[in-house]
């Protein structure tokens, strides 16, 4: 895994062994951000990263020098290395959150310009992520919620989507809350 664009450009991240996670690949990745570099100034956002696993997006926004980006993951070995990896890179800019989404979004008071979602694919409830994230009130006015999902879902049929892009097998779905 390595880092695409910004100050971090082209350095390895290893995470540890013991992770469990399945990181967006390099690829999609390059295209997510792509897409966001016409869209965004991205010193001036402040990001949401749910289901962290890797920290990979994380680390992709840092590296772009986001005002902040928190990044929430519930599996403790992935929260110890995330730390150990924000840590190497000296990146000042990421608060990484040991909690369950679902707890996070219920207590958290910051509003955020992007919130980005890559739940496990078997995740139960992800076809009621976009509604549980918009419904959260954590993003703020213009904001985006992207979802990474598998290509079996299908969210175009939801009353707030409005892009979908594929690279490979990994899928964004992009949700805006204010189109309801």
């Amino acid at each position: 895994m390595r880092i695409i664009g910004g100050t971090h450009r082209g350095r390895r991240i290893n995470p540890p062994s013991n992770f469990k996670a399945r990181p967006t690949t390099d690829f999609a990745r390059e295209g997510l951000f792509n897409i966001l570099n016409n869209r965004v100034d991205f010193e001036t956002i402040d990001v949401l990263d749910l289901f962290a696993g890797t920290g990979s997006i994380s680390y992709e926004f840092a590296s772009r020098g986001v005002k902040s980006v928190h990044l929430v993951e519930k599996d403790i070995n992935h929260i110890s290395g995330i730390k150990k990896i924000l840590k190497d890179m000296d990146l000042q800019n990421v608060r990484p959150v040991h909690i369950d989404v679902k707890a996070y979004l219920k207590t958290c008071s910051v509003k955020y310009d992007i919130v980005f979602a890559d739940p496990p694919y078997e995740l139960s409830w992800l076809q009621e992520l976009p509604d549980i994230v918009t419904q959260a009130g954590v993003i703020k006015e213009g904001g985006v919620f992207i979802l990474e999902h598998p290509r079996d879902l299908s969210f175009t049929h939801h009353k707030l989507f409005f892009e979908h892009r594929n690279y490979g097998g990994v899928n964004f779905s992009f949700f805006n809350p204010l189109i309801a």
